[in-house]
């Protein structure tokens, strides 16, 4: 459908046609053209700037490094020390547990069941007791050497010292 404009004469008015895709993506792309490429100069202040700037990092890197690798050192020994505090609970439950069976065996009724099972053991009887005297000696050696206990020598100022005091 053509359009027409009404002024003196009548002209045809052109509509905006619609672009192609690939109308559209060139446009889309630009050209950059070649700038020479230019040396910049960097100061010698600027240079001491990046370089501190770079030791500054690289010293931050490490520090955080080494805090990370003591981390890690730190968590394998609480893993260790957790694993022997188990190991510690299982071996006093398990000691606990024998020292009742011990306690449970030295009980004098069992003993004595033990002994008559076991060992075809009776009690005595009566008859079966045989008393024994013994004098009453003290059966203690004394000492057969004298002890003796020798004092210092005293010096000569400790000598005059005595003499006159016990005058």
């Amino acid at each position: 459908m053509a359009r027409y404009e009404y002024e003196t004469s009548p002209k045809k008015i052109e509509e905006p046609r619609k672009k192609t895709k690939k109308e559209a993506k060139q446009k889309k792309i630009k050209i950059v053209k070649e700038v020479p490429r230019q040396e910049v100069k960097v100061s010698k202040e600027q240079r001491k700037k990046q370089i501190k700037m770079t030791v500054w990092i690289a010293i931050i890197f490490l520090a955080l490094l080494t805090i990370s690798y003591r981390n890690s050192q730190i968590n394998i020994k609480f893993n260790e020390i957790q694993n022997q505090k188990k190991e510690l609970a299982a071996l006093e439950k398990e000691n606990e547990q024998t020292e009742i069976n011990i306690e449970n065996n030295l009980n004098l009724s069992n003993i004595e069941k033990e002994a008559k099972e076991r060992l075809g053991m009776e009690k005595l009887t009566n008859k079966q007791t045989v008393y024994v005297t013994l004098p009453k000696k003290d059966y203690i050696e004394s000492a057969s050497e004298k002890v003796v206990i020798e004092e210092e020598e005293e010096s000569w100022f400790q000598k005059i010292l005595d003499l006159i005091w016990n005058r």
